[in-house]
């Protein structure tokens, strides 16, 4: 099952490549900025219900088309072991009503051609303006009637911990919900699910949830489109009028601070060629303060505002260290937050941090150029108008005026107070709210080539280490046993699935494969004869999708209507993911093998392994230290943006013909979701034939 997830990565790289190097070369050339648009924001009315429900409607008849934002403002809820019990409520309250299951909701929705979503923070719909009653009935039914299906609650736990389980090798993902953690501390925001809170979570305490902060007197309404106000008022009490208040359960918590000093923070992720870096720590900016709009100008000019922003020139155009960086300043009205980041080459990992925390202090040094700071006014004022042209973005602006209590031509004047914005008013912002010597500098990287390099940037010279969900844990490494090498391990893993002579007897192998990939069936054959031949197919539908073929010599891969011969040093990777049992060589070969610790998983503790091939390219085998069995592998591909490190997670090993095999792969990294791969069946030493392989010249 050697390297599976590079030959399924081709699938997804010739799909996508055309439309990468498309974008590629677009953003390449940043648009003139032009005059600055004149906004008309339209004037909404406000009124409220008996029951406290706010209503707020923006009249647009430009389309005949209606959307309905029902906002529920939870404060912040301490969850802490049912930690993600509001998310999977929320999700969980669209799937059945009194008159409604789910299917039926679906439907409903569906033949009118709406939009409809529910989540922890109320609920979105959006429709033709005939058919608005039918899409009200159904959202109102939902609301006010909702059963909580337990089907449908294990199916949700179910996707929850198969999306936790996946994450775990996500290290953008890790990386996001250590800086959660450490940014917020105890706070509610802090909080981050783990499949032990997801696994206690029940059906009842979702129901408490929108028991305790559904409430009508904690809501908003935004009405928009084609609707007067007298005909919004009338539906607003038909419909939502009968909603009972309750009394909402606020708790205090203390704001989080910033660390008095940096301290870095690492989570080791062997294997990987790149590392993700976070710099972040809470902001007490509130929606609509007097500084938020030059907040935003300097957030946009630091790293919010696409490649032209400072951290793009500089580590992404000028030192060439990433594909793309970036930062956020984000208000609250309980607190915000900030962070900066991207994923760069282990090699410049410290250069990166370096160049980052150097932006951050330009910012607050120097006053920014009249010319800089009016081109990031335009990209703004750009972003702003294309997002007035959408009448959901306008509902949002509409809501965050009554929410926040802001003055109520706050947008109106959006864009004449963000050109009154000067250079010293962005400076006295920077020095408020850019803190480089007051951040969590998370990075999420390869321990072995990066964490030492890192202790300069702490504040006490030591970095701290957390595993995968946040939790602290010892950079110590576990003593290997002594005299162990990792031939020995190789040997060991040889044994436990038949042994060397049993394995050596293998003339070709077939498999057969099944996956589900964004709810689509996949089928795929991986058909391998020794020396180095192979044949791999994948169907969806009953059609052929891609094809890759290596005859030992040359190799082709065809995808989505393309092909591309593959020889001499670009055939390699083939000839690798052809070979049938590559352990086989390293001792006939010029591999290079190093024992480079053990290394706690899920399951249990294993070995790991990095093998350098000939040509130079690595890979890092995991076997587990009792059975002996390869449980992970870690490697690296080249592809469109750069070089993916790519995860696989063998398990399920049963016995064929006197081998044992694994007959499940977890991959990711090879595409922008994860790939669950199941064999159906096993054939060995079939004679299958060289024409079979055979790439014509």
């Amino acid at each position: 099952m050697k390297n599976i997830n590079l030959i399924l990565a081709f699938l997804t790289l010739f799909a996508v490549q055309s439309l990468w190097a498309q974008d590629d070369d677009f953003r390449k050339t940043a648009p003139a900025p032009g005059p600055a648009p004149k906004i008309e924001f339209g004037a909404f009315e406000q009124f409220t219900l008996d029951n406290g429900l706010q209503v707020i409607v923006v009249e647009n008849h430009k389309l005949p088309r209606i959307a309905f934002n029902l906002l529920v403002d939870v404060p912040p809820v301490e969850e802490g072991q049912y930690a993600g019990t509001a998310e999977m409520a929320g999700e969980l309250l669209g799937r059945g009503a009194d008159s409604l299951s789910k299917a039926e909701i679906d439907a409903a929705v569906d033949f009118i051609g709406a939009d409809f979503s529910t989540s922890e923070e109320g609920m979105f719909g959006a429709c033709l303006t005939k058919h608005k009653d039918k899409l009200l009935e159904v959202m109102v039914d939902v609301l006010l009637h909702p059963t909580f299906p337990e089907e449908e609650f294990e199916k949700l736990k179910k996707q929850r911990l198969s999306a936790l389980s996946y994450e775990k090798d996500d290290a953008d993902v890790i990386a996001d919900k250590v800086a959660q953690k450490l940014r917020f501390g105890d706070h509610p925001y802090g909080e981050v699910p783990t499949e032990e809170t997801i696994e206690a979570i029940t059906v009842d305490r979702c129901k408490a949830y929108y028991e305790n902060y559904f409430l009508p007197n904690n809501s908003y309404l935004a009405i928009i489109g084609d609707i007067k106000l007298e005909e919004a008022k009338e539906i607003a009490e038909k419909y939502f009028g009968g909603w009972k208040k309750g009394t909402l359960s606020k708790a205090f918590f203390e704001r989080p601070e910033p660390p008095s000093e940096p301290a870095v923070a690492f989570v080791d992720k062997a294997g990987a060629v790149q590392s993700v870096i976070e710099i972040t720590y809470p902001a007490n900016l509130k929606p609509g303060a007097d500084d938020a709009i030059a907040a935003n100008v300097l957030n946009t000019l630091l790293g919010s505002g696409g490649l032209n922003s400072r951290l793009n020139l500089n580590i992404r155009e000028d030192k060439g260290y990433s594909y793309g960086v970036g930062s956020t300043l984000s208000s609250d009205k309980y607190i915000g937050y900030f962070s900066a980041g991207g994923s760069v080459r282990n090699e410049v990992t410290d250069s990166a941090i370096v160049e980052f925390l150097y932006e951050m202090n330009r910012l607050r040094d120097e006053l920014v150029s009249k010319e800089e700071l009016q081109s990031t006014k335009n990209y703004i004022t750009g972003s702003f108008a294309r997002g007035m042209e959408r009448p959901e973005a306008v509902a949002r602006l509409a809501l965050n005026t009554v929410r926040y209590k802001l003055p109520k031509d706050y947008y109106a004047n959006y864009l004449k107070n963000l050109n009154a914005v000067t250079a010293g008013q962005l400076q006295e912002v920077a020095r408020e709210y850019i803190l480089p010597g007051q951040a969590y500098i998370v990075v999420v990287g390869n321990k072995s080539e990066v964490a030492d390099k890192l202790a300069r940037f702490d504040g006490d010279g030591e970095v701290s280490f957390f595993d995968v969900t946040g939790k602290p844990v010892s950079g110590e490494e576990e003593a290997l046993p002594e005299g162990l090498t990792a031939m020995d391990v190789v040997e060991n893993y040889l044994a436990a699935i038949g042994g060397r002579k049993q394995l050596e007897e293998v003339e070709d192998i077939t498999f057969a494969m099944s996956t589900t990939v964004q709810g689509m069936a996949m089928q795929m054959t991986n058909q391998r004869k020794a020396p180095d031949k192979m044949l791999m197919k994948v169907e969806m539908n009953g059609m052929v999708v891609n094809e890759t073929r290596f005859d030992g010599e040359r190799g082709l891969v065809s995808a989505m209507g393309q092909e591309q011969k593959m020889e001499g040093e670009q055939a390699q990777s083939l000839r690798r993911q052809a070979m049938i049992f590559p352990e086989l060589e390293y001792k006939k070969k010029k591999y290079e093998l190093q024992l480079d610790g053990v290394e706690q998983l899920e399951d249990g503790k294993a070995y790991r392994v990095v093998v350098t091939a000939p040509d130079g390219e690595k890979a890092t085998h995991y076997f587990d230290t009792k059975t002996g069995l390869k449980v992970k592998s870690i490697m690296t591909q080249e592809g469109p943006q750069g070089e993916a490190t790519i995860t696989s997670l063998m398990g399920d090993y049963r016995e064929v013909d006197g081998i044992r095999l694994p007959f499940e792969l977890k991959i990711s990294g090879s595409a922008p979701f994860p790939i669950n791969l199941k064999v159906e069946s096993v054939e060995v030493n079939t004679g299958l034939s060289d024409e079979l392989f055979k790439v014509e010249e």
